[in-house]
């Protein structure tokens, strides 16, 4: 018998995990995980709360860990996993064995403990657990007792190090190839390489977040981008962008570089231009993993590649500032708030449920020639989502248990989701070879599962269904 359970990402599109359990005889049962994640805003998991991070589902059978990228609604409860009693390793991208210890330490220290020993041992430990498996190469988990399970990364496109997991798993007679999405990311993002559709997939659980809408083009967005930009800027205000650490970005990053290297005499806003107009990235973990990612060159794309070779660098251009301690911290938004100089931020968290966005939001909401501009998805029972449906209707939201209203402007630019939409999950669906007899949606709001599911119903699709 060859089996899959859900332990998250079945009610929203956070708290990622997986179960594949392979049974070959009433006692020869053993499985894996594909990712451990936490969940954030009002999401639940099998009835547990966002706050609740304990593993409460049975592990002794579990053989490894699968990670699919590390961003925290797909890593953030390792730690608790080990604490449960966890023993296996943790199987991953060698980009993604990278960065993996260095998120989980920020998550360490923000929900688990200050104690600096503490951490150092639980990082110790998942560093010595780790097990980096280059793209496109099979990797034998287990084999016993008439099953065996190999798993193989294959490149999702969302951020780097991101991985869809093909698990060839033979349990007696039965042989298939199960299909792990993880999180697939649109075509032609900054600095990845496109996702390709597996060769084949008996069955697949495919995410859903975009799974109701489409985004911009890559070129559309890029200059919705410089127009939301130059419009913002010209009261002299700051556009204040909420940007997940690892990925998104990055990736901004890169796309404002093309802009001010492709703009850089045209104005940006009243007496300024674009090579003078000053970017800052406000996070101390935002500026250790675009760290990372220079350092990971070898994995960027063909045309991330070609702008290295002309002696450009999308991540440490000129105009970018990058802040690290707390004190300075505080003076730039104290200076940015009393100030008319134009300028751009990205601050974490990117759905401002904490992190240095919030002080930012606190001093700025209240000022219309402010701006937040969206780029992510934002989960229900968010700050950032009460901002983008709240904040263009001239409403408030609760910060750190205090009402602000929200008169800067607010903007959404869903292009730069580094998530596919539909007609892209669509597209990595249909160039598998054969049909998949089963697809499960998971990891999406309930309205884009069910627009997802109809569309694949209509493509007759066999066996859609979204588990609970």
């Amino acid at each position: 018998m060859i089996d899959i359970t859900h332990h998250g990402a079945t009610t929203g599109v956070t708290g990622s995990c997986h179960e594949l359990n392979l049974r070959s005889e009433p006692n020869a049962f053993a499985g894996i995980l594909i990712d451990c994640g936490l969940f954030q805003g009002q999401e639940k998991g099998d009835g547990a709360s966002a706050s609740d991070l304990s593993v409460d589902f049975p592990i002794a059978h579990i053989r490894a860990l699968v990670v699919t990228h590390v961003h925290i609604d797909h890593v953030g409860r390792i730690p608790y996993l080990l604490a449960a009693g966890f023993e296996g390793p943790i199987i991953c991208s060698e980009p993604s064995a990278i960065m993996l210890p260095e998120i989980l330490e920020d998550a360490l220290k923000i929900g688990f403990t200050r104690d600096r020993a503490l951490i150092e041992r639980v990082l110790g430990l998942i560093r010595s657990r780790l097990v980096p498996v280059p793209y496109g190469q099979w990797h034998e988990v287990f084999a016993e007792q008439g099953s065996s399970l190999s798993v193989r990364f294959q490149r999702a496109g969302h951020i780097l190090g991101s991985a869809y997991v093909e698990c060839d798993a033979v349990s007696g007679d039965e042989h298939e190839r199960v299909v792990f999405s993880g999180d697939l990311g649109a075509p032609h993002a900054p600095l990845l390489q496109q996702p390709a559709s597996p060769e084949r997939a008996d069955r697949l659980v495919i995410e859903s977040t975009y799974g109701d809408k489409d985004h911009e083009s890559r070129e559309t967005r890029r200059y919705h981008l410089k127009a939301i930009l130059e419009h913002a800027l010209a009261d002299g205000g700051t556009v204040l962008i909420p940007a997940f650490s690892i990925g998104r970005t990055q990736e901004l990053l890169y796309e404002i570089e093309g802009l001010i290297h492709e703009f850089r005499s045209d104005s940006v806003a009243d007496g300024l231009v674009w090579d003078e107009l000053e970017i800052v990235v406000d996070s101390p973990l935002a500026a250790e993993f675009t760290g990372i990612y220079r350092k990971l060159k070898p994995f960027w794309n063909a045309e991330a590649a070609d702008r290295v070779r002309e002696g450009r660098h999308p991540l440490s251009f000129e105009q970018l500032t990058v802040i690290g301690s707390h004190e300075d911290h505080l003076n730039a938004v104290a200076y940015l708030a009393r100030s008319h100089r134009p300028c751009v931020v990205l601050a974490g968290s990117g759905m401002c449920a904490g992190g240095r966005v919030v002080n930012y939001l606190k001093a700025m909401l209240g000022e219309a020639r402010n701006d937040v501009l969206f780029v992510g998805y934002q989960a229900a029972g968010t700050p950032g989502r009460d901002i983008l449906t709240y904040g263009p209707r001239g409403g408030w939201v609760e910060l750190d248990s205090e009402r602000f209203d929200i008169r800067a402007k607010v903007h959404q630019v869903g292009g730069y989701s580094a998530h596919a939409g539909q007609s892209d999950l669509i597209r990595f669906i249909e160039g598998i070879s054969k049909k998949p007899s089963e697809i499960r949606i998971v990891h999406g709001d309930e309205s884009a599962k069910l627009a997802f599911k109809q569309r694949l119903v209509e493509m007759d699709y066999p066996c859609v269904f979204i588990p609970n």
